[in-house]
């Protein structure tokens, strides 16, 4: 299943690939769905990276996380499999995937991810 997500993602080329710069992208209106209760989980993806070749298209990122809507996963998993389905897509020098989701019973959970060196 995790190679049809990765599928809708499309690139385009970094017209500036010698020169390091980070492209910061929210996601405010991310779900998924528990897989211990099946509520809906609501959260923020912050995605921080420094492309090489390839940027991601925002339209295919769009489409991409509202695959998750009805997925049952647990924090951990997204945000890793988030982490490497970008990685492999990009092949960035540095990224960063962030996810805060909305408190659940007076709980909050942030979940940081990085791939590369800064």
């Amino acid at each position: 299943m995790a190679e049809q997500f990765r599928d809708i993602l499309e690139t385009f080329a970094n017209s500036y690939p010698g020169r390091d710069y980070t492209i910061e992208i929210i996601c405010p209106e991310f779900t998924s769905v528990c897989p211990k209760t099946g509520q809906p989980d609501y959260g923020t993806m912050t995605i921080r990276y420094i492309p090489k070749e390839k940027c991601v298209e925002l339209k295919s990122l769009k489409f991409y996380m509202q695959r998750y809507r009805n997925e049952g996963i647990f924090y951990e998993n997204v945000t890793n499999r988030i982490l490497d389905d970008l990685v492999a897509v990009l092949e960035p020098k540095w990224l960063q995937l962030k996810s805060s989701f909305t408190p659940r019973g007076g709980i909050s959970t942030n979940v940081v991810v990085e791939y590369g060196e800064k």
